[in-house]
């Protein structure tokens, strides 16, 4: 059944945020003020990295500068600066995740995508709500997970009301575990899906979601048309560049932008996902509580994706990761298992989220077998390591993994959010409540090699918050996790700060 694209894309909820006319993604500024600060003095760098340190949001000629640093040991003060920004807004922890593809049913053509309407190699489904859950009970119950992005392509049988149903779905799973004294359960559950019109986004808000997420892709106008078919709803540049405009203004306040690397030069992506920050910033005073840096994948019976001729380099995503953590300092960022595991070693100390044990084939959870199945996946994976892997090694690392979603249960999200985000206050939220759901984690799921890594690094944390009063915990605060910490120890759950 074909969208009918004229009932589906509502022009005058792209014309409200218009300003004088067009959007905000100017290519030809863009460009010019990439070539235009060409060069640039250290002395100016230096300035822009303390204005950043300062989690203060650089301005798109600031960060056209940071992009044209050519010199090695300025990038290395850039990844260093990038790095302390991460500790100061986030602390050590590392947020993990699970996508659950839901279906792969698509309307649109996108020239990369293994889910292309014209991928006759794909064998297409959508889950039904017990398939759902069935997922779910392997994530939340086996695995460990928290929180999911669920995802789904563009279709008129998976628009809004089965996000709604599907979503709801993933929260009602209570798995027992620990001789069924207690459950495995999802308490966050993000939406990775095409651009809602104003009413859907709402009935996506009530039925309970996180974060909203909508990735242009590229921003640069003509690459986009190139990318996507004129006669396809993705075809539609504004319809797109205002999904999350339109999601604020549906009370969402939490939302996630993203580019595809690989599309088109990685400089001008960055700049656009700068400006796309700044425009939400503009009007609705808070910015994106993410930002995601998907690398282009190969994927099956899709060539296009194999050569684009815009490939980033590693060394080139590092800088993708470290700008970005300079130019929006509040966000979040997210790298995924599109990279391999040795990438992620590179930019762990300036990301904030991953997923792990991740499958994204349809039904792959419960379904699991040994492999990937390209005629089953969007695209190829670069790391398929598991949870307790993954948590063992950044324990490793020094870094905690966080389970935890009380933020935005205890109503700190929006302009609230971004204020203890970019106060630093936010961080010691996330340390002291890190440090009970990995315990969680730990009691319930570990190996015992990584639980054996993990209390290691949990006693180190404990001990690290006691010497960090009174300047930034209170004797109550530090009191309060030692209560917490034994009622979790004795098998209480979801207590945070």
């Amino acid at each position: 059944m074909p969208y009918d694209i004229a009932s589906v894309i509502k022009q005058d909820e792209i014309d409200r945020f218009l300003a004088q006319h067009r959007d905000f993604i100017n290519d030809d500024a863009i460009e010019r003020a990439l070539k235009e600060h060409r060069n640039p003095d250290p002395k100016k760098v230096r300035e822009i990295l303390a204005k950043a340190l300062d989690i203060v949001s650089i301005e798109p000629q600031e960060t056209a500068t940071l992009l044209n640093v050519t010199d090695p040991q300025m990038w290395e003060e850039m990844f260093d600066t990038a790095a302390k920004i991460k500790r100061k807004v986030y602390d050590n922890r590392v947020v993990t995740f699970a996508p659950l593809y839901c279906a792969d049913l698509c309307v649109n053509n996108c020239l990369y995508c293994g889910y292309r309407s014209d991928n006759g190699a794909m064998k297409r489904r959508m889950l039904t709500v017990d398939e759902v859950k069935e997922e779910v009970k392997v994530l939340a119950g086996k695995i460990g997970h928290k929180r999911l992005v669920m995802v789904y392509g563009e279709h008129p049988q998976t628009g809004a009301d089965y996000i709604c149903e599907t979503m709801q779905a993933a929260y009602s799973v209570k798995v027992p575990i620990g001789g069924g004294k207690r459950n495995g359960e999802i308490r966050r559950v993000n939406i990775n899906a095409a651009p809602q019109s104003i009413a859907d986004y709402k009935k996506i808000k009530e039925a309970g979601i996180g974060t909203f997420q909508v990735f242009q892709e590229t921003y640069h106008h003509e690459t986009y048309a190139k990318m996507h078919p004129a006669n396809t709803i993705k075809g539609n540049f504004g319809w797109r560049l205002y999904a999350l405009h339109r999601a604020q203004a549906a009370g969402i306040d939490d939302v996630s932008v993203g580019a595809l690397f690989g599309l088109y030069d990685w400089r001008f992506e960055v700049m656009g996902l700068s400006e796309h920050a700044k425009d939400l910033e503009r009007q609705f005073g808070v910015g994106p509580h993410t930002v995601s840096v998907p690398r282009i994948r190969p994927a099956e019976n899709t060539p296009f994706a194999q050569r684009t001729g815009h490939e980033v380099s590693d060394e080139d995503f590092k800088k993708i990761v470290c700008v970005l953590r300079l130019a929006i300092p509040y966000a979040g960022l997210i790298v995924t298992c599109r990279e391999k595991p040795e990438m992620f070693r590179q930019v762990v100390q300036m990301c904030t989220q991953r997923d792990a044990s991740s499958r994204i084939g349809i039904g792959a959870y419960k379904d699991a077998n040994e492999g990937q199945e390209g005629d089953r996946q969007q695209f190829m994976l670069g790391d398929t390591n598991t949870l307790d892997h993954v948590i063992r090694e950044l324990a490793s690392m020094g870094y905690i993994t966080s389970f935890c979603t009380a933020g935005y249960r205890c109503g700190r999200t929006g302009d609230h959010i971004m204020k203890m985000l970019r106060s630093g206050r936010e961080g010691r939220f996330c340390k002291l409540n890190a440090v009970l759901t990995f315990r969680e984690w730990l009691d319930d799921f570990a190996s015992p090699e990584t639980k054996k890594i993990g209390e290691a690094l949990i006693q180190k944390e404990i001990a690290e918050v006691k010497g960090r009063m009174p300047a930034e915990f209170t004797e109550e605060m530090f009191n309060t996790l030692l209560s917490y910490y034994e009622r979790i120890s004795s098998g209480e759950r979801d207590i945070c700060f």
